[in-house]
């Protein structure tokens, strides 16, 4: 039998104000939402080891 499709899939979080500095390198985190919840691209503040400070991360595809 196939496996069904679950709720939750694996989304990648790339920092946008890091983007805009010009800083080399890039800052993403790799974590999980769950689909039928959260439909709408997901925004959290994480912290940017680079930057040394808590920036916006926005959901990339």
């Amino acid at each position: 039998m196939a496996k069904k499709k679950g709720s939750r899939v694996q989304v990648i979080l790339e920092c946008t104000e890091q983007r805009k500095s010009g800083v080399a390198g890039m800052s993403r985190y790799c974590t999980e939402k769950n689909r039928t919840k959260t439909i709408a691209r997901l925004e959290l503040r994480k912290y940017n080891p680079i930057l040394k400070r808590y920036t916006l991360h926005k959901e990339i595809k």
